[in-house]
C-alpha cells in the first residue's frame, strides 16, 4: 500500500489562512452589530417626513439630489401600443379610498391656490380639456409592472387652463384623497412631465371604483405609490408636502 505523504508546511499554511478567515469573519460580524446598534440610535428625520433615521434619509435625500439634477421634464417614457395593454390592471393599495362616490357629480377637486383661494371643479369641467391617453410601463415598488393605459388630462394643459402660473413658479404639488388617509407630495418638473395627467378612464372605460373614480393620477416617471387615487384636493407649496410613504420611511422623489 502506498503511503500518503502529508506537507507539514502546507499544513500549517492551510491552517493559519483558516484563523485569519475565521478572524475577518467575526470582525465583520462585529462591525455589522456595531453598525446597527449604532443606526438604531440616530434621531429620526424631523419634520412632516419622520419615521426613519436619520442616516438613513441622508442617504435618500442625496439619491433624490442626483435624481433631480438629471431629470429632463420633456423626456418622455416609452409608450407602447394600446393593444398592448392588460385588460386586468392590478391595484397597487388602497389607502384613502374609503369615501366612495358612486356618482360623480357628488365630487368635485379642491385646488387650493397660493393666495388661499380655493377653486372647485367638477369631473365635466376636467372633462371638457383636451383628452391625453398614456400606454406605459406601470412600475410598483412591489416588484411588479404593468403595460397600463390611461386617459385623461395633462395636468400641464389643466394647470395652464385654470391660470395656475403663479403656482407652477413653486417647488412641489402636494395631493389627498378627500378623507385625508392617503397623500403624496411631487416636485414640480415631474408634475409638469408632458406624459402626467389627471386620470379619469382606464382602458377607455371610467375608472373603476378600485383604481381611484372619479379622478386619479398618472404620472409615469414616478413608482406606483405616487400615482395617488381619488383626487380630492390639490394645493401647491416650497417646502416638500407630507407624504404617507416617505413619512413610512420610503424615499421621497420616488422615479425611475
Amino acid at each position: 500500500m502506498k503511503e500518503v505523504m502529508v506537507d507539514d508546511n502546507a499544513s500549517k499554511k492551510y491552517k493559519r489562512k483558516s484563523l485569519y478567515a475565521f478572524i475577518a469573519f467575526f470582525i465583520m460580524i462585529g462591525a455589522a452589530y456595531g453598525s446597527w446598534k449604532w443606526l438604531n440610535h440616530q434621531p429620526l428625520d424631523g419634520g412632516l417626513r419622520g419615521g426613519i433615521q436619520q442616516p438613513l434619509r441622508n442617504v435618500l435625500d442625496a439619491n433624490e439630489k442626483l435624481f433631480t439634477s438629471t431629470f429632463d421634464r420633456n423626456k418622455l417614457i416609452k409608450e407602447y401600443p394600446k393593444s398592448e395593454a392588460v385588460k386586468k390592471v392590478r391595484v397597487n393599495g388602497d389607502a384613502g379610498l374609503d369615501t366612495t362616490f358612486f356618482d360623480a357629480k357628488d365630487w368635485k377637486l379642491q385646488i387650493v391656490k397660493s393666495n388661499n383661494d380655493t377653486l372647485f371643479i367638477t369631473l365635466d369641467d376636467i372633462r371638457a380639456l383636451p383628452k391625453t391617453e398614456v400606454t406605459f410601463n406601470f412600475k410598483c415598488i412591489e416588484g411588479w409592472n404593468q403595460v397600463t393605459n390611461w386617459g385623461g388630462v395633462r395636468f400641464s394643459d389643466f394647470a395652464k387652463h385654470y391660470g395656475l402660473a403663479k403656482e407652477m413658479d413653486l417647488k412641489y404639488v402636494g395631493m389627498k384623497t378627500p378623507d385625508e388617509e392617503y397623500y403624496v407630495g411631487i416636485d414640480m418638473p415631474s408634475i409638469l412631465q408632458p406624459q402626467t395627467i389627471l386620470c379619469y378612464e382606464m382602458n377607455g372605460s371610467p375608472l373603476p371604483m378600485n383604481q381611484g373614480f372619479p379622478l386619479r393620477l398618472i404620472i409615469p416617471v414616478k413608482y406606483g405609490v405616487k400615482h395617488i387615487k381619488r383626487i380630492g384636493t390639490i394645493f401647491f407649496n416650497n417646502e416638500k408636502p407630507a407624504d404617507y410613504w416617505a413619512e413610512r420611511g420610503y424615499d421621497y422623489y420616488t422615479g425611475h
